[in-house]
C-alpha cells in the first residue's frame, strides 16, 4: 500500500521515498516490542516519514495448542498471512523474527535489511540451582535434541506460546527447568544478565546455553526486514537502517537451511561470525534415534556468504 513519494525534506536535508510506510506485525508482545524497535530505527533516520503498523494474526498464534515439527519455519507457520497482507499491498514492509522465515523466499517478496543482532543464545531458566535431571521444556525440536544430547537422562516436555505464556506454564508446573531464547526475553525487559529475575512472584534463575554446543536457530537474534521486490520507495526507506554485517550472517545461515531442506528435515542448528574479512559458519544436525548431531565448521571470505554456505552444506554431508 505504498503511499505517494514524500516531497517533504527531512532533518539534514534527505528526504525518505515515501511519506508513509505501513509495517506489518504478529500480534504477540514481542513482536510489538520488535516491530516498534523498526520504527524507532525509522523515525531515528526519517524524521518526518509517518509510521503506522498493521497487527496480523498467523496459523502460528492461533494454533498454539499443536506442536511445532523441525519444518515448521519451511511452512511458513508464523509468517504465512504477514507475507500474504505484503504481497497484497495491504503493508509496505514486513516485519519478522529472522527464525521463523522460511528458507525458500516466496515470489515476488524479498528481504531488504536486519537491524543489529541481539544475543543468539537459548536461556535455561530453573526454579532452584543444580544438577538438571528433570523435565525441562521448550518448544524446539533443535533444543530438545541438544537438551538430550548434552544433559542425558533429562526428559522433555513440548511447549508453545509466547513468552509470558510459556514463562506462566513453567512456574505452574513440576517441570524443572524451561529453555526459551535470550534474545527474546531481553527484549521484554527481563533481566538475564543479572541471573535470575522474578515472574510472578516466583524467582527463576537464568543460565545463558553457550552456543558452541547449542547453536541457534538460523536467524535467530535477528529482526528481518520483508519488501516486494519490486518496490523500490520501501526500499529506499528500510536500507538506511540495515546493519550489512549481520544482513550477510543471514545470508549464510538461510542458503544452508536452503541447501539442506531437499534432503533433510532434522532439527538444525546453524550460526554465522564475521571478524574482520573473514566469516566463521557453523552447523549441528541431528538425526534421530542418533543423540550426538552431525557437526561441521567452515571459514573463508566474508563478502562470500552463499559460498560458504555450500561449503558448510558439503562438509557436514562429507
Amino acid at each position: 500500500m505504498s503511499a505517494e513519494p514524500s516531497t517533504e525534506k527531512s532533518i539534514g536535508g534527505h528526504r525518505p521515498p515515501l511519506q508513509k510506510i505501513v509495517l506489518g506485525s504478529r500480534g504477540s508482545e514481542l513482536a510489538r516490542t520488535q516491530t516498534a524497535m523498526v520504527a524507532q530505527a525509522l523515525r531515528q533516520a526519517w524524521p518526518v516519514l509517518e509510521i503506522a503498523t498493521q497487527i496480523i494474526a498467523t496459523r502460528g498464534d492461533i494454533r498454539t495448542t499443536e506442536p511445532i515439527d523441525p519444518r515448521a519455519g519451511r511452512k511458513g507457520l508464523f509468517t504465512g498471512e504477514i507475507e500474504r497482507a505484503l504481497a497484497a499491498g495491504e503493508i509496505d514492509v514486513a516485519v519478522h523474527s529472522a527464525k521463523d522465515l522460511p528458507s525458500e523466499m516466496t515470489t515476488g517478496l524479498g528481504l531488504s535489511a536486519v537491524l543489529r543482532r541481539a544475543s543468539v543464545a537459548d536461556v535455561l531458566l530453573a526454579k532452584r540451582t543444580g544438577e538438571l535431571s528433570g523435565t525441562i521444556a521448550t518448544g524446539s525440536v533443535r533444543r530438545q535434541h541438544q537438551l538430550r544430547w548434552k544433559f542425558p537422562g533429562i526428559l522433555t516436555v513440548d511447549l508453545r506460546g509466547n513468552v509470558p505464556t510459556r514463562l506462566r506454564k513453567f512456574v505452574e508446573n513440576d517441570w524443572q527447568a524451561v529453555v526459551l531464547a535470550r534474545a527474546g526475553l531481553e527484549r521484554l525487559g527481563y533481566e538475564v544478565a543479572s541471573g535470575s529475575f522474578e515472574f510472578e512472584g516466583v524467582a527463576l534463575h537464568a543460565e545463558s546455553l553457550s552456543p558452541d554446543d547449542f547453536l541457534p536457530a538460523g536467524g535467530q537474534g535477528i529482526i528481518a526486514l520483508q519488501i516486494r521486490s519490486d518496490d523500490e520507495n520501501a526500499r529506499g526507506v528500510v536500507d538506511v537502517i540495515n546493519h550489512a554485517e549481520i544482513f550477510s550472517c543471514l545470508e549464510a545461515e538461510r542458503e544452508f537451511l536452503r541447501l539442506l531442506q531437499g534432503d533433510c528435515g532434522s532439527p538444525v542448528g546453524v550460526l554465522s561470525t564475521i571478524s574482520g574479512s573473514i566469516m566463521t559458519l557453523r552447523a549441528q544436525v541431528f538425526e534421530p534415534p542418533r543423540v550426538e548431531p552431525r557437526i561441521a565448521r567452515v571459514e573463508g571470505d566474508a563478502s562470500k556468504p552463499k559460498k560458504l554456505a555450500k561449503e558448510l552444506w558439503e562438509a557436514i554431508n562429507g
